[in-house]
């Protein structure tokens, strides 16, 4: 299959800069993609253009108000495949069920399904956030970035397993479980996003980890 090296770049570019909690300069950028600086120049012109970055007075490059509008274009798709999956994955587990998103380093819970009759509540809501490197919805964002020797051990072994699990990380006595919305680790829908539960004190993991990842491939398949 043949692919289209400039617009490979300039995606690449797009990724590299939302890493960057202050921006990049055009040297970064160059050396992050391995091509000289001329050419990362005018991949950041092209795609400044079309307000999907912006620079500053320093010259650091940023996310663009463009990237913004395209996501909340997005967003709504997302959510309403996700609705009726994050309702099934909370009935069956008994617990709550999220779908969280990337935002730069923190990860974004953007819907929340309840159970009927929970055993004990959790408050996770809608808007939530915190960062990817913490919680196991961030820890499933975070799977679906390269590997880094920075990486925890918690990380190492979401990656060795396909899934995040955590405990009182966010919330003293929480527990929670959740897999990113691709397969090998990398993004199926090219968004960092993912799916889990969240409990509190008692949570049955392997049985919950199953239903978390079949919860997960069927939304895949719902947004394929």
């Amino acid at each position: 299959m043949s692919t289209l090296q400039t617009l490979s770049r300039g995606i690449h570019v797009l990724e590299v800069v939302a890493r960057s909690a202050n921006g990049l300069l055009i040297a970064e950028i160059a050396q992050a993609l391995g091509v000289h600086r001329a050419i990362a120049y005018r991949l950041v012109s092209t795609l400044e253009e079309h307000l999907l970055v912006s620079r500053d007075q320093d010259g650091r490059i940023s996310i663009g108000g463009g990237v913004v509008a395209l996501s909340e274009k997005y967003q709504p798709q997302l959510r309403a495949a996700a609705m009726p999956v994050l309702r099934s994955l909370a009935e069956m587990s008994g617990r709550t069920a999220f779908l969280c998103i990337a935002q730069g380093d923190e990860c974004v819970a953007i819907e929340v399904a309840e159970p009927e009759e929970p055993l004990l509540k959790v408050s996770y809501r809608v808007g939530s956030r915190h960062p990817v490197t913490s919680g196991a919805a961030g820890l499933a964002i975070a799977m679906q970035r390269p590997p880094s020797r920075s990486d925890s051990d918690e990380l190492q072994t979401a990656r060795k397993n396909g899934f995040a699990l955590t405990r009182g990380q966010l919330q003293e006595g929480a527990i929670g479980i959740a897999a990113p919305l691709a397969h090998s680790g990398r993004s199926g829908i090219r968004a960092e996003a993912c799916i889990g539960v969240v409990a509190m004190h008692a949570l049955d993991t392997e049985a919950a980890a199953a239903a978390v990842l079949s919860h997960r491939d069927r939304l895949l398949a719902a947004l394929s």
